[in-house]
Protein backbone atom coordinates (compact mmCIF):
# COMPACT_ATOMS: atom_id res chain seq x y z
CA UNK A 1 0.00 0.00 0.00
CA UNK A 2 1.33 3.43 -0.94
CA UNK A 3 0.10 6.61 0.66
CA UNK A 4 0.69 10.29 -0.05
CA UNK A 5 -1.04 12.94 2.04
CA UNK A 6 0.78 16.00 0.78
CA UNK A 7 -1.10 16.12 -2.49
CA UNK A 8 -2.92 19.47 -2.43
CA UNK A 9 0.00 21.55 -3.69
CA UNK A 10 1.26 21.75 -7.26
CA UNK A 11 4.86 22.82 -7.59
CA UNK A 12 4.76 22.80 -11.36
CA UNK A 13 2.14 25.50 -11.74
CA UNK A 14 2.31 27.35 -8.46
CA UNK A 15 -1.22 26.80 -7.15
CA UNK A 16 -3.25 24.15 -5.33
CA UNK A 17 -5.83 24.04 -8.10
CA UNK A 18 -3.32 23.27 -10.81
CA UNK A 19 -3.65 26.65 -12.51
CA UNK A 20 -0.82 28.88 -13.58
CA UNK A 21 -0.75 32.50 -12.32
CA UNK A 22 -2.36 33.82 -15.50
CA UNK A 23 -5.32 31.43 -15.17
CA UNK A 24 -4.21 28.70 -17.55
CA UNK A 25 -4.09 25.06 -16.54
CA UNK A 26 -0.64 23.58 -16.39
CA UNK A 27 0.52 24.70 -19.83
CA UNK A 28 2.91 27.49 -18.87
CA UNK A 29 0.44 30.30 -19.57
CA UNK A 30 0.29 31.67 -23.07
CA UNK A 31 3.47 29.94 -24.07
CA UNK A 32 1.66 26.62 -23.98
CA UNK A 33 4.16 24.58 -22.00
CA UNK A 34 7.06 26.07 -20.08
CA UNK A 35 10.11 24.05 -19.14
CA UNK A 36 9.35 21.62 -16.33
CA UNK A 37 5.59 22.18 -16.46
CA UNK A 38 3.01 19.49 -17.14
CA UNK A 39 0.40 20.15 -19.79
CA UNK A 40 -2.84 18.42 -18.81
CA UNK A 41 -5.97 18.57 -20.93
CA UNK A 42 -8.78 19.73 -18.65
CA UNK A 43 -11.96 17.72 -18.32
CA UNK A 44 -15.02 19.13 -20.02
CA UNK A 45 -17.69 19.64 -17.37
CA UNK A 46 -21.38 18.93 -17.92
CA UNK A 47 -23.78 21.81 -18.42
CA UNK A 48 -26.98 20.47 -16.92
CA UNK A 49 -29.98 22.79 -17.22
CA UNK A 50 -33.08 20.99 -16.07
CA UNK A 51 -36.47 22.02 -17.48
CA UNK A 52 -39.50 22.41 -15.22
CA UNK A 53 -39.93 18.97 -13.69
CA UNK A 54 -43.01 16.86 -13.00
CA UNK A 55 -43.13 15.24 -9.54
CA UNK A 56 -43.04 11.45 -9.74
CA UNK A 57 -43.96 9.11 -6.91
CA UNK A 58 -44.14 5.83 -8.78
CA UNK A 59 -41.71 2.94 -8.92
CA UNK A 60 -39.17 1.68 -11.42
CA UNK A 61 -39.71 -0.76 -14.25
CA UNK A 62 -37.23 -2.58 -16.48
CA UNK A 63 -36.61 -0.54 -19.64
CA UNK A 64 -38.75 2.25 -18.20
CA UNK A 65 -38.62 5.69 -19.80
CA UNK A 66 -38.43 8.62 -17.35
CA UNK A 67 -38.28 12.05 -18.94
CA UNK A 68 -38.40 15.42 -17.13
CA UNK A 69 -39.33 13.91 -13.76
CA UNK A 70 -38.45 14.76 -10.18
CA UNK A 71 -37.86 11.86 -7.80
CA UNK A 72 -37.97 13.55 -4.39
CA UNK A 73 -37.33 11.40 -1.32
CA UNK A 74 -38.34 8.29 -3.27
CA UNK A 75 -37.69 4.87 -1.74
CA UNK A 76 -36.36 2.90 -4.69
CA UNK A 77 -34.69 0.23 -2.56
CA UNK A 78 -34.81 -3.21 -4.13
CA UNK A 79 -36.66 -2.03 -7.23
CA UNK A 80 -35.74 -3.28 -10.69
CA UNK A 81 -35.10 -0.69 -13.38
CA UNK A 82 -32.60 -2.50 -15.57
CA UNK A 83 -32.21 -0.75 -18.93
CA UNK A 84 -34.28 2.25 -17.79
CA UNK A 85 -33.64 5.70 -19.30
CA UNK A 86 -33.57 8.86 -17.18
CA UNK A 87 -33.55 12.03 -19.28
CA UNK A 88 -33.65 15.53 -17.71
CA UNK A 89 -34.42 14.06 -14.30
CA UNK A 90 -33.61 15.03 -10.71
CA UNK A 91 -33.21 12.33 -8.07
CA UNK A 92 -33.04 13.99 -4.63
CA UNK A 93 -32.76 12.28 -1.23
CA UNK A 94 -33.63 8.92 -2.78
CA UNK A 95 -32.86 5.50 -1.28
CA UNK A 96 -31.15 3.15 -3.75
CA UNK A 97 -30.31 0.15 -1.56
CA UNK A 98 -30.02 -2.98 -3.75
CA UNK A 99 -31.70 -1.13 -6.63
CA UNK A 100 -31.22 -2.96 -9.93
CA UNK A 101 -30.21 -0.33 -12.48
CA UNK A 102 -27.85 -2.33 -14.64
CA UNK A 103 -27.46 -0.88 -18.16
CA UNK A 104 -29.61 2.11 -17.19
CA UNK A 105 -28.95 5.47 -18.88
CA UNK A 106 -28.79 8.76 -17.00
CA UNK A 107 -28.59 11.73 -19.38
CA UNK A 108 -28.69 15.44 -18.48
CA UNK A 109 -29.68 14.59 -14.93
CA UNK A 110 -28.77 15.51 -11.35
CA UNK A 111 -28.51 13.07 -8.44
CA UNK A 112 -28.40 14.82 -5.07
CA UNK A 113 -27.90 13.12 -1.70
CA UNK A 114 -28.78 9.69 -3.06
CA UNK A 115 -27.88 6.91 -0.66
CA UNK A 116 -27.77 3.16 -0.64
CA UNK A 117 -25.79 -0.04 -0.30
CA UNK A 118 -25.38 -2.56 -3.09
CA UNK A 119 -26.80 -0.45 -5.90
CA UNK A 120 -26.31 -2.20 -9.26
CA UNK A 121 -25.25 0.18 -12.04
CA UNK A 122 -23.19 -2.33 -14.01
CA UNK A 123 -22.93 -1.41 -17.68
CA UNK A 124 -24.84 1.81 -17.12
CA UNK A 125 -24.29 5.07 -19.00
CA UNK A 126 -23.98 8.45 -17.28
CA UNK A 127 -23.63 11.38 -19.65
CA UNK A 128 -23.87 15.04 -18.64
CA UNK A 129 -24.66 14.14 -15.05
CA UNK A 130 -23.98 15.75 -11.68
CA UNK A 131 -23.78 13.60 -8.55
CA UNK A 132 -23.79 15.69 -5.36
CA UNK A 133 -23.21 14.50 -1.77
CA UNK A 134 -23.92 10.86 -2.49
CA UNK A 135 -23.59 8.28 0.31
CA UNK A 136 -23.12 4.91 -1.32
CA UNK A 137 -21.52 1.60 -0.48
CA UNK A 138 -20.69 -1.43 -2.62
CA UNK A 139 -21.96 0.23 -5.78
CA UNK A 140 -21.44 -1.94 -8.86
CA UNK A 141 -20.38 0.18 -11.85
CA UNK A 142 -18.19 -2.34 -13.66
CA UNK A 143 -18.32 -1.84 -17.40
CA UNK A 144 -20.10 1.49 -16.99
CA UNK A 145 -19.51 4.55 -19.17
CA UNK A 146 -19.19 7.99 -17.56
CA UNK A 147 -18.83 11.01 -19.82
CA UNK A 148 -18.98 14.65 -18.71
CA UNK A 149 -19.78 13.73 -15.13
CA UNK A 150 -19.09 15.66 -11.92
CA UNK A 151 -19.08 13.83 -8.60
CA UNK A 152 -19.00 16.47 -5.89
CA UNK A 153 -18.76 15.79 -2.17
CA UNK A 154 -20.10 12.73 -0.44
CA UNK A 155 -18.55 9.36 0.35
CA UNK A 156 -18.56 6.16 -1.68
CA UNK A 157 -17.20 2.92 -0.22
CA UNK A 158 -16.13 -0.12 -2.26
CA UNK A 159 -17.00 1.38 -5.64
CA UNK A 160 -16.51 -1.18 -8.41
CA UNK A 161 -15.41 0.54 -11.63
CA UNK A 162 -13.57 -2.40 -13.15
CA UNK A 163 -13.41 -2.21 -16.96
CA UNK A 164 -15.36 1.07 -16.85
CA UNK A 165 -14.75 4.00 -19.20
CA UNK A 166 -14.43 7.49 -17.71
CA UNK A 167 -14.04 10.48 -20.00
CA UNK A 168 -14.24 14.13 -18.92
CA UNK A 169 -14.99 13.26 -15.30
CA UNK A 170 -14.32 15.52 -12.29
CA UNK A 171 -14.27 14.15 -8.76
CA UNK A 172 -14.39 17.13 -6.44
CA UNK A 173 -14.11 16.90 -2.66
CA UNK A 174 -15.40 13.34 -2.40
CA UNK A 175 -14.10 10.40 -0.39
CA UNK A 176 -13.54 7.07 -2.13
CA UNK A 177 -12.67 4.11 0.06
CA UNK A 178 -11.31 0.97 -1.64
CA UNK A 179 -12.44 2.02 -5.10
CA UNK A 180 -11.54 -0.57 -7.73
CA UNK A 181 -10.50 0.88 -11.11
CA UNK A 182 -9.02 -2.41 -12.33
CA UNK A 183 -8.73 -2.44 -16.13
CA UNK A 184 -10.66 0.82 -16.48
CA UNK A 185 -9.90 3.52 -19.07
CA UNK A 186 -9.66 7.10 -17.78
CA UNK A 187 -9.33 10.07 -20.14
CA UNK A 188 -9.32 13.69 -18.95
CA UNK A 189 -10.21 12.85 -15.35
CA UNK A 190 -9.54 15.34 -12.54
CA UNK A 191 -9.34 14.48 -8.85
CA UNK A 192 -9.72 17.72 -6.87
CA UNK A 193 -9.33 17.73 -3.06
CA UNK A 194 -10.43 14.09 -3.00
CA UNK A 195 -9.50 11.41 -0.52
CA UNK A 196 -8.54 8.13 -2.22
CA UNK A 197 -8.02 5.36 0.33
CA UNK A 198 -6.72 1.92 -0.68
CA UNK A 199 -7.52 2.53 -4.33
CA UNK A 200 -6.86 -0.30 -6.81
CA UNK A 201 -5.35 0.92 -10.10
CA UNK A 202 -4.35 -2.47 -11.46
CA UNK A 203 -4.24 -2.45 -15.25
CA UNK A 204 -5.78 1.00 -15.67
CA UNK A 205 -5.17 2.98 -18.84
CA UNK A 206 -4.73 6.68 -18.10
CA UNK A 207 -4.56 9.74 -20.33
CA UNK A 208 -4.57 13.30 -18.96
CA UNK A 209 -5.48 12.15 -15.45
CA UNK A 210 -4.71 14.88 -12.92
CA UNK A 211 -3.95 13.70 -9.40
CA UNK A 212 -2.07 16.79 -8.24
CA UNK A 213 -4.87 18.18 -6.07
CA UNK A 214 -5.67 14.90 -4.31
CA UNK A 215 -5.78 15.48 -0.55
CA UNK A 216 -4.88 11.88 0.29
CA UNK A 217 -3.56 9.36 -2.23
CA UNK A 218 -3.42 5.83 -0.87
CA UNK A 219 -2.63 3.25 -3.59
CA UNK A 220 -3.22 -0.35 -2.53
CA UNK A 221 -2.42 -1.92 -5.91
CA UNK A 222 -1.45 -0.81 -9.40
CA UNK A 223 1.29 1.71 -8.74
CA UNK A 224 2.93 0.48 -11.95
CA UNK A 225 -0.14 1.59 -13.93
CA UNK A 226 0.21 5.32 -13.23
CA UNK A 227 1.60 6.10 -16.67
CA UNK A 228 -0.57 8.83 -18.16
CA UNK A 229 -1.26 10.49 -14.82
CA UNK A 230 0.20 13.75 -13.53
CA UNK A 231 1.26 14.07 -9.89
CA UNK A 232 2.81 16.92 -7.93
CA UNK A 233 6.44 17.15 -6.84
CA UNK A 234 5.36 16.62 -3.22
CA UNK A 235 3.47 13.48 -4.18
CA UNK A 236 6.49 12.21 -6.10
CA UNK A 237 8.67 12.58 -3.01
CA UNK A 238 6.14 10.72 -0.90
CA UNK A 239 5.80 7.93 -3.45
CA UNK A 240 9.54 7.66 -4.26
CA UNK A 241 10.21 4.68 -1.94
CA UNK A 242 7.33 2.76 -3.48
CA UNK A 243 8.50 3.56 -7.01
CA UNK A 244 11.98 2.35 -6.07
CA UNK A 245 10.58 -0.86 -4.63
CA UNK A 246 8.52 -1.38 -7.79
CA UNK A 247 11.71 -1.20 -9.85
CA UNK A 248 13.60 -3.44 -7.48
CA UNK A 249 15.94 -0.64 -6.40
CA UNK A 250 17.26 -0.68 -2.86
CA UNK A 251 17.89 2.71 -1.28
CA UNK A 252 20.56 2.86 1.42
CA UNK A 253 22.81 5.60 2.82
Amino acid sequence: MVRSTRGAGNAATGGPDGRSPDGGRGGGGRGGGGRGEAVVAAARRPEVRLPPLTPYDGGLEPDGDYDGLEFLGADLAGQRGRGARFMDCALTDCALDEAGLGRARFIDSVLTRVRGVGTDLAGSVLRDVEVVDARLGGTQCHGASLERVVIKGGKIDYLNLRQARLKDVVLDGCVLVEADFGGAELTRVEFRECTLRRVDLSGVRLKDVDLRAVAELDVARGLDSLAGAVISTAQLLDLAPAFAAQLGVRVAD
